[in-house]
């Protein structure tokens, strides 16, 4: 897995992050969402490292970066720490600009990043995900029943209970659809009390302090400024619950492309091939706006 990549914990601040990094070339940061690890990119980030310098962090809280407490504003697990941390990290790594793409969770860190270092975020790829205000001003009966876990996960204490009792259960996933390696880490991931707990607070976060400071920005007009792809999934229901996709990043960026991918919810994990393909046109110096 991540063959010529190297593995390394790195210490951005307030948090120390695991990541593989690979590859030569532009840089890209590539994020994860909930509830994986960054062993999820394992099928893309070689595929990408063909022109690309592509580094590969766990969040914080999630896999095996560090968990730092928590407070009763859940600001330690905001969007805004957690790109904070990204910033840091790529710093360190001697890359003061680069593309950012992100999937689930990630894409929430992703855009938040660029919103917060538009110096540094060259270009901005999001999977499966609109703004979180944008989700919460249109949730209604539908929402709420597909996207449940969100208010659940809220709850103080009863989810890390449920969770725990069987990760397997809950969360699902095979060995055979992830790959070995992948979803051994995963395993582990699901099975640490810290990490649940920390998780979750990424979503209370995202009910909280992230939906505030998204309302900040809209209130003061900030926008997204470097070129955005914006992708879903084919056969998970973001597509179905919201028809006008990219009329809704419309409202935060000027430059946006949109496209669907032909899998479930972890396309990095089901098309990784159509996956890289999309992400690596996106990159190419000579991309140029599509409708």
């Amino acid at each position: 897995m991540f063959e010529g990549f190297a593995l390394e914990r790195i210490d951005v601040g307030q948090a120390v992050l695991r990541v593989r990094h690979g590859g030569s070339g532009p840089p890209v940061l590539v994020l994860h969402g909930h509830p994986r690890t960054h062993a999820t990119w394992h099928r893309v980030a070689p595929l990408l490292a063909d022109g690309h310098t592509v580094v590969c962090p766990d969040l914080r809280g999630y896999g095996q970066s560090s968990k730092p407490p928590t407070d009763d504003g859940h600001t330690p697990y905001s969007k805004r720490a957690m790109a904070r941390d990204c910033l840091e990290l790529m710093r360190r790594l001697g890359h003061d600009r680069f593309a950012v793409l992100g999937h689930d969770r990630g894409s929430y860190v992703a855009y938040r990043l660029a919103l917060d270092a538009p110096e540094a975020v060259t270009r901005l790829a999001v999977g499966d995900c609109i703004p979180i205000s944008e989700h919460l001003a249109r949730c209604d009966e539908r929402f709420a029943r597909a996207w449940y876990h969100w208010f659940f996960f809220a709850v103080p204490d009863k989810p890390e209970r449920a969770i725990l009792a069987d990760p397997a259960a809950w969360y699902g996933g095979s060995e055979e659809a992830m790959g070995a390696e992948a979803w051994e880490d995963y395993q582990a991931a699901i099975r640490n009390p810290a990490t649940v707990r920390a998780m979750l607070e990424d979503y209370r976060a995202g009910l909280t302090v992230d939906r505030r400071h998204e309302e900040a920005d809209r209130a003061a007009g900030r926008r997204i400024t470097c070129p955005v792809l914006v992708l879903w999934s084919e056969k998970d229901d973001l597509g179905d619950l919201y028809p006008d996709i990219p009329g809704i990043w419309r409202n935060w960026a000027d430059d946006v492309t949109c496209g669907t991918i032909d899998s479930g919810h972890h396309m990095a994990e089901e098309a990784p091939e159509q996956l890289a393909g999309a992400l690596r046109a996106f990159l190419a110096p000579e991309r140029t706006r599509a409708a």
